[in-house]
């Protein structure tokens, strides 16, 4: 029987990954966000001496933008809101109305004043983007830096490398981990560089309603910065409705963290697999049917943001490149869930990443024994630079058919006499640069913290 389409669904309870970690682009957020953007009008008007101070502050104070821990949403309905969004395609039309009611008659003509939809649902959006971000950053960063301690902890440690499913070459514990802190670096210092400029256009990006109220074009040229800095946002150099690179150049931000910790989440899953086990996830992981499982329930988590995340980037460009005229139809729209959903799994997955490469656990025998797992055939690089000049190619290829053990069949070999092999055959004598890369990018992260553990709390999560 088909569910009823008026019984609202709690998504989290299907998308874990989120749960308890996306307060910051909830309904009541986005909301509060949309009632800053209107505020800071107001003061961006009486910042270029427009409007009265007395209007800021009876504004101010009745959506409790002059408190400090005031909450401008209080008193709005939101499933209301919601509701009669439907009519005019956006909450902002619903909503000024409802503000308008709570200020009072001398001051209410400066509530919305010139300003489009566009304006303020953009400007929340940024508002919504930036505060996410901060945590999104802070998760991101103790995830690299655990990653950096596990890569200096790990660095002579002796590992299979794998490739396309396969045992290859030695490397080490350390190695990998410095993969993971490099991508988790570099998607990093992307987040560091975003923007996040304020939108103030007018109804067609011209400002015109804005030189009109002001009566100077250098006023209403100077009303966008000073807009921006209410909400401490980047001031725009013009009206971006229907230039969306604040929005793409976010999303391609995110996409790129969450695949740097999709890569973990990956090798995380692969490595504790019961026939491998060189790694364990330290916390979490029981099974409702089986109760000797551990699973790794987190890098589960990170893993299933990571297969989410490249579409929703993609739908924001989609939108981007259907953004047609001075305002889209239909584009814009898009853009709304996409990038709250996207920001939402970037919040999710950077924590269960933190927390994860915080308890992670390292079987370093497990990995050493699974290094020499096919009797010495690990270093066959090494070896047939070493053997084809002696015995040659189809001799050194005979050698390696088969799972024998490689060191019994060469000491009898006689053209192997003058060769040590035991030290031959050591993948810790074939790991390359691997323990120097281990701890290459060591220094640059220890500028910023020591390479003593993170303190952080029991989900991997900073002090």
């Amino acid at each position: 029987m088909p569910s009823d389409p008026l019984v609202p669904i709690d998504l989290g309870l299907l998308s874990p990954v989120t749960v308890g970690h996306d307060a910051l682009v909830s309904d009541s957020f986005v909301l509060s966000a949309l009632v800053r953007a209107e505020c800071a009008l107001v003061a961006a008007y009486e910042e270029v001496g427009v409007a009265p101070r007395e209007a800021r502050r009876d504004i101010d104070h009745t959506f409790g933008i002059d408190e400090k821990y005031g909450n401008p949403a209080a008193g709005l309905e939101v499933d209301r809101l919601i509701t009669e969004s439907v009519s005019g395609g956006n909450p902002v039309i619903p909503l000024v109305g409802m503000l308008k009611a709570q200020v009072t008659a001398e001051h209410r003509a400066w509530i919305h004043r010139g300003a489009t939809s566009q304006d303020i649902l953009d400007t929340a959006l940024m508002i919504v983007a930036r505060r996410a971000m901060d945590q999104v950053r802070s998760s991101l960063r103790i995830a690299g830096e655990w990653a950096r301690h596990l890569a200096v902890t790990h660095a002579d440690d002796v590992s299979a490398a794998r490739t396309l499913t396969q045992h290859a070459v030695p490397t080490t514990v350390g190695a990998r981990a410095a993969t993971w802190a490099r991508g988790i670096e570099r998607a990093s210092r992307r987040l560091e560089n975003l923007e996040y400029p304020a939108q103030l256009g007018g109804a067609g990006g011209t400002l015109a309603s804005f030189v009109e109220i002001t009566g100077s074009e250098e006023t209403a040229a100077a009303l966008p910065a000073a807009f921006a800095r209410a909400l401490d946002l980047d001031a725009p150099d013009a009206p971006w409705h229907v230039t969306r690179w604040p929005i793409t150049e976010l999303g391609d931000a995110l996409v790129q963290a969450i695949d740097a910790l999709g890569k973990v989440a990956g090798d995380v899953a692969t490595l504790s697999r019961t026939e491998i086990g060189e790694v364990s996830e330290g916390v979490g992981g029981g099974s409702s049917a089986m109760p000797q499982k551990q699973n790794p329930a987190e890098a589960v988590l990170i893993r299933s943001a990571a297969l989410r995340a490249p579409q929703l980037g993609a739908t924001l460009h989609l939108a981007a490149s259907l953004a047609v005229d001075e305002r889209p139809d239909g584009a814009w729209h898009a853009e709304w869930p996409t990038l709250r959903e996207l920001l939402r799994l970037a919040l999710g997955a950077t924590r269960h990443a933190a927390s994860m490469l915080a308890h992670l656990q390292v079987d370093s025998a497990a990995a050493e024994t699974n290094a020499g797992a096919t009797g010495g055939r690990l270093v066959s690089e090494r070896l047939r630079g070493v053997l084809v000049p002696l015995i040659g190619a189809e001799r050194f290829a005979a050698l390696l058919a088969g799972d024998a053990d490689l060191a019994g069949a060469l000491k009898t070999m006689p053209e192997a006499a003058g060769l040590d092999v035991d030290a031959l055959l050591d993948p810790r004598a074939y790991v390359g640069l691997a323990p120097w890369m281990a701890r290459a990018g060591a220094g640059a992260a220890q500028d910023r913290r020591d390479h003593t553990r993170p303190d952080v709390d029991e989900d991997g999560v900073e002090r």
